[in-house]
């Protein structure tokens, strides 16, 4: 039995040009259909929306019964961040560019909206990764991520060592720029611009993707994601680590990083209609033909 969402919370950056408009407009739609709407406080202060009740992620995570990410890949992995623990669907419509996982285009919110709240949907989970830094055996830094970790190198430092240990097992040492570690959502970001492997999300692993590696040799590896990864920081300046690119950590030589499959998961709605492969397609240009050059002689 499909959930009725009668509590929605919507999300986003109140800097996106448009955004004012687009949600004036969809806190309206949705209040005519009885949905009782809220908003991230920073939307409210930013985009002075008051008809909505302005509520922190924290509240978001505990009453919200859908959230609405209305931005970009990057609006909806943060807020999958944020209420990781509670697991509250999300719902991305498209306000950026890309929109490997906000499934509506803004000119087709309304409709796709609708067929959400008709029932018209399904829900899948997709794993987060849980990072941790130790240094001197303390912790210091922790994050989840949808997407990947990254270990690398400043932009002003050249490449970093590092040692990488599966379930305490020595896997290898590499020099190169850095090192990303993907979830299979994540597979299709970071990672796949670095020449790693598309993992389907139905996949339970991790990849672990090389940043120009020194050696040719350093492949690309897939990992089940049920083992502990630790990489170790060797020698470089400057070395940090991420989490989808959106929080960071300085490292120091001999800190520990360690990764592993977070307990809880994203649930992300997708309304009727939805296909993975059908997302492939359309975002990778899978569906046009090679360019060929008439041959000059």
């Amino acid at each position: 039995m499909p959930l009725r969402f009668e509590k929605i919370a919507l999300v986003g950056r109140p800097q996106t040009s448009g955004l004012d408009q687009t949600l004036s407009s969809m806190v309206t739609w949705l209040r005519l259909r009885g949905v009782e709407v809220l908003a991230e406080a920073s939307l409210v202060s930013g985009l002075g929306l008051t008809a909505v009740r302005s509520v922190s992620f924290a509240d978001i995570a505990a009453i919200a019964d859908l959230v609405v990410s209305v931005g970009g890949d990057g609006t909806l992995l943060g807020a999958a961040r944020q209420i990781g623990p509670k697991e509250v669907p999300l719902l991305g419509i498209n306000h950026g560019r890309v929109g490997f996982v906000t499934d509506i285009p803004l000119s087709q919110w309304e409709q796709g909206l609708q067929t959400v709240l008709d029932g018209d949907y399904a829900i899948e989970r997709r794993g987060l990764i849980s990072a941790t830094v130790t240094r001197d055996g303390v912790r210091v830094w922790s994050t989840l991520a949808v997407n990947d970790v990254v270990v690398n190198r400043s932009s002003r430092a050249g490449m970093i060592e590092l040692e990488v240990e599966v379930d305490g097992e020595h896997m290898a040492t590499q020099r190169a720029d850095g090192l990303i570690v993907a979830s299979p959502t994540g597979s299709t970001a970071y990672a796949l611009s670095a020449n790693g492997p598309i993992l389907h999300p139905r996949l339970h692993g991790f990849i672990l993707v090389p940043i120009a590696p020194q050696s040719l040799s350093n492949r690309p590896i897939c990992l089940p994601d049920d083992v502990s990864i630790t990489i170790r920081v060797v020698e470089g300046r400057e070395p940090r680590v991420s989490g989808d690119m959106q929080v960071f950590s300085d490292l120091h030589i001999d800190d520990d990083i360690h990764i592993q499959r977070a307990p809880h998961a994203m649930r992300l709605v997708h309304p009727k209609g939805y296909s993975y492969f059908g997302t492939l397609r359309s975002k990778l240009n899978w569906h046009e033909p090679p360019l060929y050059e008439t041959p000059r002689y």
